[in-house]
């Protein structure tokens, strides 16, 4: 099989994991990333002063079900065992997220068994809604007024800048209510951090002699040309030059603040109540529990509508994006030489296993095509 040389746009997982597949094959790799960094929002790197391990873009822990994806990434770093543990302020307490059964006792003041939790939390949902369509839908009907007023309606207005019954019940289908005392946010086999930080984890897997890395680098169509492929992890209406409008994101701002000792005790503390502007505060030291800092290294994170210039992070997947993301999704099929991958090549949110295990399937699926002398196409996900 003749070798070729392929362009992998963004240096994130997406990019690193397809550029590192391709180079094992024999491919010559070249990856062009924007940003003078690679890792994409996972980067993180050592605040200088209190040394403390800085995830620059918002917190990242590694979850996942999918055996050959941990075995993959723990090829690439050492991962240490991590379980997030989340709290949230609301109404002046502070509470464990998610919703579990300590949650329901504490809000209503009680001390029932899961059974009778189970049966209470029953009585008060609105059984009238039986086929949930938004976001405040769903939250009355599997939890109730009390705990979605209290814990969800606030959060999420700041979070998504709309009010939940103009958002979709999916997004809350991801928040599990848990009738048991357990705490741990995710419930997959394999949780943990990378030791070193994720971007040591990326520098190692695009660390082969077949790829070549060139940072602050911004690739256009006209850039990408010359190449005998392209897999590109950009938004994919700047690829086409928002000729057909731009996606809509949200985005977040850092506001960076520090002390000495402990400020919060965990790592995320979530605040509900609508009156107060941010949605959480990271305090980053926490997310590496195996060190032991003096000083303390904190994020407040205060989400808004993403403009032109702005770091896109949630896609908003209302109706009118997916009607403009169809449009955009039709023209990329219509262009040969170009894949399109990722959380920005495809405006879904993805999670950093998911992403990984996409990722490797796109690279079988181009090796694949290459060797039945057949066309990669445009997508191995569809965005839709």
């Amino acid at each position: 099989m003749k070798h070729r040389h392929i362009l992998l746009v963004g240096a994130s997982f997406s990019g690193a994991v397809i550029g590192r597949e391709l180079a094992e094959a024999g491919h010559r790799v070249t990856v062009a990333e924007a940003r003078s960094h690679v890792a994409g929002n996972c980067h993180t790197e050592r605040d200088p002063e209190t040394g403390v391990m800085v995830h620059i873009y918002g917190p990242h822990i590694f979850h996942t079900d999918d055996v050959e994806v941990w075995a993959y990434v723990n090829r690439f770093a050492q991962f240490r065992p991590y379980t997030n543990r989340v709290k949230i302020t609301a109404r002046g307490q502070v509470f464990s997220l998610p919703v579990n059964l300590h949650t329901i006792n504490q809000f209503f003041g009680s001390t029932m068994r899961p059974d009778a939790a189970r049966a209470f939390i029953a009585e008060r949902s609105d059984t009238s809604i039986t086929d949930p369509q938004t976001f405040e839908e769903q939250a009355l009907r599997f939890i109730g007024r009390e705990l979605y007023e209290t814990f969800f309606k606030g959060y999420t207005a700041k979070q998504w800048g709309r009010h939940p019954h103009d958002l979709p019940a999916s997004i809350l289908k991801r928040l599990p209510v848990r009738f048991s005392y357990d705490d741990n946010y995710f419930s997959h086999e394999f949780q943990g951090m990378p030791a070193h930080g994720y971007t040591a984890l990326v520098q190692t897997m695009l660390d082969h002699p077949n790829i070549e890395v060139v940072l602050n680098t911004t690739i256009d169509q006209a850039a990408a040309s010359g190449y005998d492929h392209v897999f590109y992890s950009g938004p994919i209406d700047a690829w086409f030059g928002h000729a057909l409008g731009r996606l809509a994101y949200r985005t977040l701002d850092f506001h960076r603040f520090s002390c000495e000792g402990d400020y919060q005790g965990c790592a995320v503390m979530n605040y509900a109540d609508k009156d107060i502007p941010w949605t959480r505060i990271t305090e980053h030291k926490h997310l590496s529990p195996w060190e032991s800092h003096e000083g303390s290294v904190l994020y407040r994170e205060h989400p808004r509508e993403c403009g032109p210039g702005d770091i896109p992070y949630y896609p908003i997947r209302l109706v009118t994006e997916k009607q403009m993301l169809a449009e955009y999704v039709e023209r990329a099929q219509a262009v040969r030489g170009i894949t399109f991958v990722g959380r920005l090549g495809t405006y879904r949110y993805l999670d950093m296993d998911v992403t990984v295990r996409e990722a490797l399937d796109t690279a079988r699926h181009y090796l694949a095509c290459l060797e039945r002398g057949t066309a990669m196409p445009a997508f191995t996900t569809s965005p839709l």
